[in-house]
């Protein structure tokens, strides 16, 4: 099973050295998304107006295959 990276990048740097396994490229979205989610909710007062922060989702040869954007505005 391929091994996807959620690498976070704004006030500060998540690499995600481990990764996780999932079955298809369309599970990995759907997990982007969902971690997403998880990350506003927890640290939504945090981000500075004007100012935002995205996840790159790369393989195990650190392609970066989508990337998400959030941005306050």
């Amino acid at each position: 099973m391929p091994r996807f990276h959620f690498n976070t990048f704004g006030n500060r740097n998540l690499p995600d050295d481990e990764g996780v396994e999932l079955p298809s490229w369309a599970a990995a979205r759907h997990e982007a998304v969902r971690m997403a989610g998880l990350l506003i909710a927890d640290g939504a007062e945090r981000v500075p107006m004007e100012q935002g922060w995205h996840m790159e989702v790369t393989d195990e040869r650190g392609r970066v295959l989508f990337r998400v954007d959030f941005t306050v505005v």
